[in-house]
C-alpha cells in the first residue's frame, strides 16, 4: 500500500524539515528508504528531540524553526559527509542561522510548482493499481489551491512562482456542438485554463503579480486521425485561446506524451509538426518554451522523446526563442534501479546518463545561448540521495552553460513546502576536491542570486527591482505576516507516495 510521506512519518514519530526518503508523484513506483536516508532519519529524531528538550521546547515546534532545519542537515553530512554549510551553534541559536542565511536575501522565482485543485490522479482507481493491491485515496486537501498558497507563499521564502502544468488536450466543443466549460473542456490533472484562473486569484489576493501560468497545448494535441496529420485548425484555435483568453506566460510541453492521440511523441526540431508551432506562437507574441526533459520512465514507449538530443537544432534553428530544459534531462531518478548502476553514472567523470547529452550540446554550440538547464526535482533529490551527484549536476550546468543559465525549480508541491531546497542550496557548495578535479568553480553569492531567481526573471521580463518593492507593501505578504505572527509554520510534510510497509 501507498501512503503520503507526512501520514508514514506521524505513523512512525519523525519529525523532519526536509525529506528523509524520495516521494513518488506517481509516475513511478516508490522505493525503499536506503540505509543511509534510515540513518540520516534516526540521528535527526534523536539530535531534534535533544536539543528541543534543552531548550525547553516541544520537538515539534523545533523542527519548524530554523534550528531544527540546521539539525537536518547536519545529520545530513554526519552521513554521507561535510556536503552542507551548517554549524552546530546553528542548531540550538536561532539568531546564529539568520545571521547567516538572513531570510528575503534572495529574490526567489519558481518555475516549476504543481496542486491538483482536488481532481484525483488517473493512476488512482486504474486496473494497474489494483493488480498491484494499491488502494489510493484523493488526497485533494494536500494538493488543494489553497494549501498550495499556504506552502509556497507562507512557509517559503518564494516570491513568485510559475504554475506549471501537466499534459492534456483541451476541447472546445461537445459532440453535440455546445461550449464546455471548466472540468467539462478536459485538459488533464492541471488544465491551462485553471492555471490561469489560479493565477489571477493569487494576483487579485496580492493585488500584485505573484504568480505565471503555463499553457499545456503542444503540436501532437489536436489529430486528424483519418488523413493521420495534425489537424492545425484545431491546434491554432487553441494556441490563440491559450494566449488571448487565458494569458498565459510560456509553453509546458512533455514530448513524451500523446493526449491527442496521434499513435507517437513529438521531436522539437521536427519541422513539419513542430516549427510551424514555433512561427505561430512567434506571431502571437509567445517565445518561450519550458520542456520537461529526463525523467521519462512512466512511459516506455515514448520516453525516447523526453531526451534533450532534439534541443539542438530546434535552438539552433530558432535563436530568437527561449528553451528551458526542466529537470536538467536527467535520467534516472532514484526511484529506478538503473540509478544505482555504473552504465548511467561515473564518478570518474561526472557524466550521467542524459544530463552528459544536454551538456555535450553546449560543448558542441559555445556560441547557444537561448537554452537553459532547470533543476526542479534533480537538485532536491539529488541532495537527500546522493550529494556528490548534486555536485555534478550544478557544477557541470554553471561550468559549461555558465550561472546564468540555471533555472530555479523545486516541482513542489510534491516535496511538500520548497523552503528545505531553498535552504539546501543556501547552504550547498561544491567542494575544493571536486572543484579540483572536475574544473568546477565555486558557486557565489552572485550565482544564487541568478539562479534563485534573476534568471527567471529575465526571461518572464519581471522587473526585480520593482518586485521587491511591490511585495513589501502588497496584501500577500500583509496576510502571510500576521499568519506568522499568529504562530503559523510549516508543517514540514511532504505529500508524495511513499510504500506504508517500509
Amino acid at each position: 500500500m501507498w501512503i503520503p510521506k507526512w501520514e508514514r512519518d506521524l505513523k512512525k514519530g519523525v519529525v523532519s524539515p526536509i525529506p528523509t526518503q524520495v516521494v513518488s508523484n506517481e509516475e513511478f513506483i516508490p522505493r525503499p528508504q536506503n540505509p543511509q536516508q534510515a540513518e540520516v532519519e534516526a540521528r535527526i529524531t534523536a539530535m531534534a528531540g535533544e536539543k528541543a528538550k534543552k531548550l525547553g521546547m516541544d520537538r515539534r515546534s523545533f523542527m519548524q524553526s530554523s534550528m531544527g532545519m540546521a539539525v537536518a542537515f547536519l545529520a545530513s553530512n554526519q552521513v554521507y559527509g561535510n556536503n552542507w554549510l551548517v554549524e552546530e551553534d546553528e542548531t540550538v541559536e536561532k539568531a546564529a542561522s539568520d545571521e547567516k542565511l538572513p531570510k528575503g536575501e534572495y529574490f526567489i522565482m519558481d518555475v516549476q510548482t504543481h496542486f491538483t485543485d482536488g481532481k484525483p490522479f488517473g493512476a488512482r482507481g486504474s486496473a494497474f493499481m489494483r493488480n498491484m493491491g494499491f488502494d489510493l485515496k484523493n488526497d485533494k486537501d494536500s494538493y488543494s489551491f489553497a494549501n498550495f498558497v499556504k506552502e509556497i507563499f507562507f512557509d517559503s521564502e518564494t516570491q513568485m512562482c510559475v504554475i506549471s502544468g501537466v499534459p492534456g488536450k483541451e476541447y472546445d466543443r461537445g459532440k453535440d456542438g455546445k461550449k464546455l466549460v471548466r472540468r467539462a473542456r478536459g485538459g488533464g490533472l492541471l488544465p491551462s485554463w485553471l492555471m490561469s484562473e489560479r493565477k489571477g486569484d493569487i494576483n487579485k489576493m496580492a493585488a500584485s503579480q505573484r504568480s505565471l501560468c503555463q499553457g499545456n497545448c503542444a503540436p501532437n494535441h489536436y489529430w486528424d486521425r483519418k488523413t493521420n496529420k495534425p489537424d492545425q485548425n484545431a491546434l491554432f484555435e487553441q494556441m490563440e485561446r491559450e494566449l488571448k483568453t487565458y494569458g498565459i506566460d510560456s509553453w509546458k510541453w512533455y514530448c513524451h506524451t500523446d493526449p491527442g492521440r496521434s499513435g507517437n511523441g513529438f521531436r522539437l526540431d521536427d519541422e513539419k509538426l513542430t516549427y510551424p508551432f514555433y512561427e505561430k506562437s512567434s506571431k502571437l507574441g509567445m517565445k518561450v518554451y519550458s520542456i520537461h526533459k529526463g525523467y521519462a520512465s512512466q512511459s516506455r514507449r515514448l520516453g525516447h522523446f523526453a531526451h534533450p538530443g532534439d534541443l539542438e537544432k530546434a535552438a539552433r534553428d530558432h535563436p530568437d526563442l527561449t528553451f528551458i530544459a526542466y529537470h536538467s534531462a536527467i535520467k534516472h531518478g532514484p526511484w529506478e534501479p538503473q540509478f544505482k548502476s555504473d552504465k548511467w553514472f561515473d564518478p570518474k567523470t561526472g557524466d550521467f546518463s542524459w544530463h552528459s547529452d544536454l551538456m555535450d550540446i553546449k560543448k558542441r554550440n559555445p556560441k547557444l545561448d537561448n537554452v537553459y538547464c532547470e533543476i526542479g526535482s534533480a537538485f532536491g533529490t539529488l541532495a537527500i540521495v546522493h550529494p556528490e551527484m548534486c555536485m555534478h549536476l550544478m557544477g557541470r550546468n554553471i561550468k559549461h552553460y555558465g550561472a546564468d543559465h540555471v533555472i530555479w525549480g523545486t516541482d513542489c508541491l510534491w516535496w511538500g513546502s520548497p523552503q528545505w531546497v531553498i535552504d539546501a542550496f543556501k547552504r550547498f557548495q561544491i567542494s575544493d576536491e571536486m572543484c579540483e578535479k572536475f574544473g568546477y568553480k565555486k558557486i557565489t553569492k552572485e550565482d544564487k542570486a541568478k539562479i534563485f531567481g534573476l534568471n527567471a526573471a529575465k526571461i518572464y521580463d519581471v522587473d526585480v527591482k520593482e518586485k521587491r518593492k511591490g511585495i513589501k507593501r502588497d496584501a500577500l505578504e500583509k496576510i502571510k505576516t500576521a499568519y506568522l505572527d499568529g504562530g503559523g509554520g510549516s508543517e514540514n510534510a511532504a505529500y508524495g507516495w511513499v510504500r506504508a510497509d517500509v
